[in-house]
């Protein structure tokens, strides 16, 4: 293309699409996604993030919302609709925690797949199960003044779409995690006319999937992963584990097709994948034979090379059930020298020294580990290479191209790509997130940058962790705890006597000594407050922020201190 011919025009907003990402780019996950026209708000996809090893105590993290708060509250702008393009955590997983503090009623669609497994969600949150199924031969769904094509593509999840979507300033081509698979394992190849007719009618801009922009090539078909299986099952004289995505419906199958082959039975390990499975199964999405399946307390009944676990927790995850095998803390499972361990599933960027361990626990335990780094050939990626990426966008062939779902590595390595392609440098638009971008008929231009932040969660409460939470157990881990305990009298509000200092978890030593210098460094503090005290959370405050200066300044160490008044 031309850069010239390219330059963005002047976009007055009224007459604009906006779009902004309130997660889902620089991190890959929490994928949450504004498209604005007037008073109208039609979201995409609403996920959860994955915490790493720096967010001690946090099970999971959700985009930030507080700018869709504001337009509902101080624009009286209206949410129209959502639509979700998966069923993968980073996509569907913050709903159930999202839902509740929009305070609007409006309708949410999906394909089949993905409309099970968030009502599921919203189930176990005791939430209404509102999400509309949307099947792929159905026509067009209206919302508001957009109009939303369904387009099924090739991922690792059952009944994966992009969406065409149509408003009253241009089309756009939400192009979610896709690959081009020619041979998937159900059958169920991408719907290339529906892809060609949406070009026909005008792309204004392809907001697309760039996680795999770094390969070569094209993303290799989900054939043949089942001979692969089945030459090691044959192999194997113990257990043969597989630890996957619980959402990967045909790797399931491919292995439990291999599995009934070499006479092993199936056991689902882990509520992720049970609950999957059971879900595929009575959808018809799910292959196995009557008798193949035994449940957990059934395992003592097989000899260990008789069986085939599906595991869940290919990312590390500290709870999860292929953890707590690999720790010896399963109750039913334990590992043994003849089993083996396959990692069927890529990576998550950030979750790399977390499988790493994981891998390096499992190996202690004298297992075999496959599909990492060694022999085999156990998984294909969902998301599409460079041939892939090309290939769509020569099909749609947008004006303007904007990469999402990716960390800014990938963002740079898709703009690199579509140069190659003939787009000039202003064609490709990189963001971050909540960076608003104003589409008008003929250009875009740039609008505020919003300022978003990680929103902890805990997952068994589903109550928002607050940052200083987070950096409280950082100091916990990285330099522990300091406790004094302070004397003070009430009638004045001076010290007592010399404060008790307890350290655990700390390398700060001679704390004995230390005391009596610390409690100089409070009288002085508190010399000029000699009156009876109203306020004890300042009197609190005083103590702990003198205990800390002077532990820095003595040990240069910086523990969590917490003083404990006592009142005399």
């Amino acid at each position: 293309m031309d850069e010239q011919n390219t330059q963005p025009s002047p976009i007055s907003p009224p007459d604009s699409v906006s779009f902004i990402a309130l997660g889902g780019l620089e991190d890959v996950t929490r994928n949450l996604y504004l498209y604005e026209y007037k008073d109208q708000i039609l979201i995409v996809d609403c996920g959860i993030g994955f915490p790493d090893e720096t967010m001690l105590g946090v099970d999971l993290f959700l985009p930030d919302i507080t700018y869709l708060q504001e337009l509902i509250k101080n624009k009286n702008k209206k949410i129209v609709g959502m639509l979700l393009t998966h069923g993968h955590e980073d996509h569907i997983g913050g709903v159930p925690f999202i839902l509740p503090q929009l305070n609007q009623d409006f309708p949410i669609y999906a394909s089949p797949f993905t409309a099970r497994l968030t009502n599921e969600k919203l189930k176990e949150f005791h939430l209404p199960e509102i999400v509309k199924t949307v099947k792929f031969e159905d026509g067009d769904v209206r919302i508001g003044d957009f109009t939303a094509t369904f387009i099924r593509v090739t991922h690792s999840v059952p009944d994966s779409a992009n969406f065409f979507i149509r408003t009253p300033v241009g089309n756009f081509f939400h192009g979610s995690d896709f690959k081009f698979d020619l041979t998937p394992h159900d059958g169920k190849r991408t719907e290339f006319n529906k892809i060609m007719k949406a070009s026909t009618e005008g792309v204004l801009c392809l907001m697309t999937d760039c996680l795999g922009t770094e390969r070569e090539g094209h993303s290799p078909s989900e054939e043949g992963l089942e001979k692969s299986f089945e030459r090691e099952m044959k192999d194997c004289t113990g257990k043969f584990i597989i630890t996957t995505y619980s959402s990967n419906v045909a790797r399931l199958n491919q292995a439990i097709e291999a599995a009934e082959k070499t006479g092993r039975k199936v056991c689902f390990v882990g509520r992720s994948v049970i609950k999957v499975a059971q879900i595929a199964e009575e959808m018809g999405y799910l292959k196995i034979k009557k008798g193949t399946e035994v449940g957990i307390n059934d395992l003592k009944n097989y000899k260990p090379s008789q069986l085939l676990l599906f595991v869940a927790g290919s990312q590390g995850q500290d709870n999860s059930s292929m953890t707590r095998i690999a720790n010896n803390e399963h109750k039913e499972i334990k590992l043994g020298r003849e089993d083996l361990v396959v990692f069927s599933s890529d990576i998550i960027p950030g979750n790399e020294l977390a499988v790493s361990a994981l891998s390096n626990t499992i190996s202690k335990r004298g297992t075999a580990v496959l599909g990492l780094y060694n022999r085999g050939n156990f998984h294909v990626s969902g998301h599409g290479s460079q041939g892939d990426h090309r290939l769509m966008m020569s099909l749609i062939k947008p004006k303007y191209i904007l990469p999402i779902s990716g960390t800014y590595k990938h963002m740079v390595f898709y703009k690199d790509l579509a140069k190659k392609m003939g787009y000039g440098n202003k064609d490709t638009i990189l963001i971050e997130n909540g960076q608003i971008m104003h589409f008008g008929k003929n250009g875009y231009q740039y609008g505020k940058k919003i300022e978003t932040k990680n929103v902890f969660v805990d997952q068994v409460s589903g109550e928002e962790v607050e940052h200083y939470v987070v950096r409280d157990r950082e100091k916990l881990a990285k330099e522990g705890v300091v406790i004094v305990m302070a004397e003070v009298r009430g009638a004045d509000g001076q010290l007592v006597d010399r404060p008790e200092i307890i350290a655990r978890g700390s390398s700060v030593g001679g704390l004995k000594d230390f005391s009596g210098d610390l409690m100089k460094e409070i009288v002085r503090d508190l010399s000029n407050k000699k009156e009876k005290v109203t306020n004890w959370a300042h009197i609190r405050h005083i103590i702990g922020d003198t205990a800390q200066k002077q532990i820095y300044r003595k040990f240069r160490s910086r523990p969590l201190v917490l003083p404990v008044i006592i009142e005399v």
